[in-house]
């Protein structure tokens, strides 16, 4: 129940930024409510994920992926562009906290000087943002590369 209840609670948290960004890239006012439902799927999904002990780098990628298959289904079923609905819907799942926690460290060793702990801090924050935020772009892009290629994979 407590589980539920916490999915709950960031799928909602979820879609408000989904939502504020869409605003912010004029989107469509029709096209809110699905900006804001796959914000969430795919926030919820990642989340789901994480506490199946997946790892974060690949529950992102998964939750990416998510918010682009069915961001696709809509465009094809709405007539618009997948990114219409998909590209508010990812920013719920930027890694800000990372990249913060990195400038946050580099302004440090400006400050103080070096020191192998905010070096260490520093590189390890930079490798998971950018760690996640390539999960995030392959993700994203892996539908529109399956369903729009002119060639077969095989």
């Amino acid at each position: 129940m407590q589980l539920l209840l916490s999915l709950l609670d960031d799928m909602l948290f979820a879609a408000v930024p989904a939502v504020g960004f869409a605003l912010l890239f004029n989107v469509p006012s029709k096209a809110l409510i699905y900006c804001a439902v796959l914000g969430a799927l795919g926030h919820g999904f990642r989340m789901l994920l994480v506490q199946c002990s997946m790892p974060l780098v690949f529950a992102t990628f998964f939750g990416a992926s998510l918010i682009g298959f069915i961001g696709v289904y809509l465009s094809q079923r709405y007539l618009a562009h997948p990114k219409v609905f998909t590209v508010a819907a990812i920013i719920p799942m930027v890694p800000g906290v990372y990249a913060y926690k990195a400038m946050i460290a580099i302004v440090q060793i400006h400050h103080y000087g070096y020191s192998d702990s905010l070096v260490i801090q520093m590189v390890d924050n930079f490798i998971k943002t950018g760690f996640i935020l390539g999960a995030l772009v392959f993700g994203l892009a892996l539908p529109g590369m399956l369903f729009y290629r002119h060639k077969p994979v095989v």
